[in-house]
């Protein structure tokens, strides 16, 4: 796996990957290790004793999710990668056109597809920092609001690409089905966002 200034080296570089999707998932990764470091912390003060419990699930679950987002981030650069190497391919005939565009759109749904499901791992991420607000560790409640800045940036990048690979589909049914799902994806990770906005500053 590459270090991160390699990482950032590529993804400023003029190669179609890695990119914003790609980048969101890196984004994700680090709101969860911040979900699990504040329950970690949490776990290692006696003052919190009434919420160990909690603070150990959350660690698991925050553990789960960084693996879930690290995975995320090559899926999506494969994906992505499937779309340029598709333009490349040969339209002087009719026969070339048409296998091209075919190929182009398998790719294209690949490309919406990888982004909706860290949109998904967003929207988890989200859910996890009201775990972690309701942890009510006021030492490390700015992190759980890092986290949550996170998610919410992880989820909107997501989207994103979601939504601008949809422009060039054919599909409407297929559009359709996508944007129904990112639509309740974020909904929910709206709700729970605004929950933990709540806790972090309470009134």
């Amino acid at each position: 796996m590459l270090d991160l200034q390699a990482y950032l080296n590529r993804l400023a570089s003029a190669e179609p990957t890695p990119g914003g999707g790609s980048a969101a998932t890196i984004v994700g990764a680090l709101g969860a290790a911040l979900v699990a470091m504040v329950a970690r912390i949490t776990l290692g003060s006696s003052k919190h004793s009434a919420v160990h419990a909690d603070a150990v699930l959350l660690v698991g679950a925050a553990d789960m999710l960084r693996a879930q987002f690290v995975a995320a981030r090559p899926a999506d650069e494969a994906a992505y990668a499937a779309v340029p190497q598709a333009q490349a391919l040969p339209r002087v005939t009719e026969p070339e056109r048409a296998i091209r565009s075919a190929r182009l759109q398998t790719a294209l749904a690949g490309a919406a597809a990888a982004p909706l499901q860290a949109a998904e791992l967003a929207a988890e991420l989200i859910a996890l920092c009201v775990r972690a607000a309701e942890l009510n560790n006021l030492h490390v409640m700015s992190d759980v609001e890092c986290a949550l800045d996170f998610g919410h940036a992880a989820l909107a990048a997501s989207a994103a690409n979601v939504r601008i690979n949809h422009r060039f589909l054919k599909d409407p049914q297929f559009v359709s089905e996508q944007s129904r799902r990112l639509d309740a994806i974020t909904a929910a990770a709206r709700r729970c966002e605004q929950e933990a906005r709540t806790r972090i500053s309470p009134l």
